[in-house]
């Protein structure tokens, strides 16, 4: 059985490549769009539905992480708490019943909340992969990983920040392309890096 977890093999490369893709792809229709983009973003805090699916998504990616193991694919994701390992039972049965809770319980901002969960949940694999790599560029990828991490906490503890967010940088159309274009800067930096630098990695 191979010891180490399925993150530990997540590459370098292939992570930074799929983070720059998404990176510019997204930016790039905030430029092309931005009225479309913007109105999306306005309206997603209160977008219920979106809200359950992410929340089922964030909640269901945990749970494979604590999942029993030996139960073939099921258990693919499941890692070792360490001294917590004994929780694992308990949270098995409580994070199913905590989607079904949330998601018809709690009505405001469900959509930002449950896009921290996400949030939370896509850092750990964008830093394993860059975890003791020799190139120094690999910092961008923790970079990210981490305002993505303080992000999130915001998110899910104090969501109407985003909505807060939202209405600042779509207040003007000049905040709207600094924002857009400093994020597509970040995902051609991720890019080329990936390609020059990290091949191997």
């Amino acid at each position: 059985m191979d010891p180490m977890h399925p993150y530990e093999h997540l590459s370098l490369f292939t992570v930074g490549i799929v983070l720059a893709l998404w990176l510019i792809g997204i930016h790039l229709l905030m430029l092309a769009k931005p009225a479309l983009v913007g109105g999306f973003l306005k309206k997603f805090p209160r977008n219920h539905m979106l809200g359950q699916i992410l929340l089922g998504i964030g909640l269901a990616w945990f749970w494979l992480l604590i999942a029993p193991e030996n139960k073939g694919l099921i258990s693919a994701l499941a890692m070792d708490l360490g001294e917590f390992n004994g929780a694992k039972p308990l949270l098995q049965i409580l994070v199913p019943v905590a989607v079904v809770l949330v998601a018809t319980s709690v009505r405001d901002f469900l959509a930002v909340r449950a896009l921290g969960v996400v949030g939370l949940m896509v850092a750990s694999p964008l830093l394993e992969s860059a975890f003791l790599e020799d190139p120094g560029t690999r910092l961008l990828i923790p970079v990210f990983a981490y305002l993505l991490l303080t992000a999130s906490m915001f998110w899910v503890g104090m969501p109407y920040l985003f909505r807060d967010a939202v209405t600042w940088v779509t207040a003007r159309p000049a905040r709207w392309r600094a924002a857009s274009v400093a994020g597509l800067a970040y995902g051609i930096a991720t890019l080329a890096c990936a390609l020059l630098f990290w091949r191997g990695y």
